[in-house]
């Protein structure tokens, strides 16, 4: 089974990363960006008897810091 775990920083948390990210958009000419949040996006191929218990659980004790990020899990189709 396939998944993607989009990682990404609970909202009132400083975001240094996107910050600079819209500074070099300004400085390249680009307007209208009015902010900017940068994530990580994960993709897992695991064993398809793997249950939501144990995804949720490598998200929360791994993939993603709970204090300050949050996750969401998505399963990809795959073709037969």
């Amino acid at each position: 089974m396939k998944l993607r775990i989009f990682v990404t920083l609970k909202p009132g948390v400083l975001d240094p990363q996107g910050r600079a990210i819209q500074h070099a958009l300004g400085a390249l000419g680009f307007a209208g960006v009015n902010d900017v949040r940068a994530g990580k996006l994960l993709e897992l191929d695991v064993d398809d008897a793997t249950d939501d218990a144990a995804i949720d659980a490598m998200c929360r004790q791994l993939l993603a810091n709970t204090v300050i990020e949050n996750y969401r899990i998505e399963r990809q189709e795959t073709a037969a």
